[in-house]
């Protein structure tokens, strides 16, 4: 009788997938295995949500997010720098799902984040809301703004170091009030802890 828990959770319909590569899900099960980490939690079979995940505090949190995200087969979208994106490195990155920032623009970070939702049938944006991997006390409400100005919720997920979980969260839909939005959310992060520090 196997009593081991799953590794990850079940993929819904409706959540954005890359091309299968069996190999590479099946590498990146490995590595989740072998370093004792698990996905919990119920992902929404919703089409477009802004992913935001915490507390990041340590380059190790890319490692594991990259591996869980290939083992989901799971596309997620970010915003990086245009600067980064030379050869060899700028095909790299947008396979990894990483969309240059045009820092011309007049539309300033948040507008280009809700065209691209808007524009999209599928889409699903992270974000880590903390903005860097030291403790700060403050964090910022850009990741609320996008998801009001594009109508879609946010979808919290969480490293908790001690258990080695990425945990899936609810999905919180923003009030319009973005101080209880976030003291909501902030709340609901409280007993998670990173590879340094927690959140609060």
């Amino acid at each position: 009788m196997n009593n081991r828990s799953p590794l990850l959770p079940v993929v819904p319909p409706n959540m954005p997938q890359v091309k299968p590569n069996r190999f590479l899900r099946w590498l990146a099960r490995c590595t989740l295995r072998l370093g004792g980490w698990k996905v919990t939690g119920t992902l929404p079979d919703v089409p477009k949500v802004v992913f935001i995940i915490a507390p990041h505090s340590s380059n190790w949190d890319g490692f594991w997010g990259m591996a869980a995200k290939i083992a989901l087969g799971m596309q997620v979208k970010v915003l990086g720098k245009a600067s980064l994106f030379w050869w060899p490195l700028g095909p790299l990155l947008r396979k990894l799902g990483v969309i240059p920032l045009d820092r011309s623009s007049p539309q300033g970070t948040v507008e280009q984040a809700v065209s691209l939702i808007r524009g999209s049938d599928r889409l699903w944006y992270a974000i880590t809301p903390e903005g860097t991997r030291k403790a700060v006390q403050h964090w910022k409400a850009g990741f609320l703004k996008i998801a009001r100005m594009a109508d879609v919720p946010v979808l919290a997920a969480y490293f908790h170091y001690p258990e080695k979980t990425i945990g899936i969260g609810p999905l919180f839909h923003p009030t319009g009030n973005d101080v209880a939005d976030m003291a909501a959310i902030r709340e609901y992060y409280r007993p998670w802890q990173g590879k340094t520090r927690g959140t609060v």
